[in-house]
C-alpha cells in the first residue's frame, strides 16, 4: 500500500540531488545580475499617476504592478506591513522572464531560489507544499517557465489579501484625491 509514497520517495530524492547539483555552480557573477531593488525606494515624483488612473489600481493588481509609481508605492506599503518580499519575488520573476541566456537564467534561478523559495530563505514568500515541489522540480532544467506556479500563487495572494489593505491605505486614498 505504501508503494506510491516509496516511489514518490525516491523522486523527490533524485530531484533534490539533481537540484543540489544545480545550486553548486558558481556563483561569481550573480550577485550583480538582478537589478530588482534591495534597497527601500521612494515613488518617484515625476511619473505620478492622474487618480483616474490610480482609481484602476483598485480592481487590477496587474495594472498597479506594471505602473512604476504603484509598484513602488504598493511596494512601501507592503514594506510597512512586513510583506514586501510578495512583490520582489513577483519583480525578480518578470525580469527572470525576460533573460535569454540559459548561464544568466540558470544563475538569477538559483538566486530566486535562494532568496525565495527554500525553506528558511531570507525573504521566503509563503507558498503550499505543492507549489514549492513543483518549482523546485522546474529548477532542474531552468526554463523562463520554472516560477509560473509560484508566481500565479503570490500575484493571487497580493490580490486577493494585500490589494484590498492598500486600496484602503491612507496613502492610496491620497493618489485618488
Amino acid at each position: 500500500p505504501d508503494l506510491p509514497l516509496l516511489v514518490l520517495s525516491c523522486r523527490a530524492k533524485e530531484i533534490k540531488t539533481k537540484l543540489g547539483t544545480l545550486l553548486q555552480k558558481p556563483d561569481s557573477a550573480i550577485d550583480f545580475i538582478i537589478p530588482y531593488p534591495e534597497k527601500p525606494e521612494k515613488p518617484p515624483k515625476a511619473q505620478k499617476p492622474s487618480p483616474e488612473e490610480a482609481l484602476q489600481w483598485r480592481d487590477s493588481l496587474e495594472k498597479l504592478l506594471q505602473n512604476p509609481y504603484g509598484l513602488a508605492s504598493f511596494h512601501s506599503f507592503l514594506r510597512s506591513e512586513f510583506s514586501e518580499e510578495n512583490a520582489e519575488f513577483w519583480v525578480a520573476c518578470e525580469d527572470y522572464k525576460k533573460t535569454k541566456s540559459p548561464l544568466k537564467m540558470a544563475e538569477k534561478a538559483k538566486k530566486i531560489y535562494e532568496e525565495f523559495i527554500q525553506t528558511e530563505a531570507p525573504k521566503e514568500v509563503n507558498i503550499d507544499h505543492f507549489t514549492k515541489a513543483v518549482t523546485m522540480k522546474n529548477l532542474v532544467e531552468p526554463s523562463p517557465s520554472s516560477f509560473d506556479m509560484a508566481q500565479k500563487r503570490i500575484f493571487a495572494l497580493m490580490e486577493k489579501d494585500s490589494l484590498p489593505r492598500f486600496v484602503r491605505s491612507e496613502f492610496y486614498q491620497e493618489l485618488i484625491k
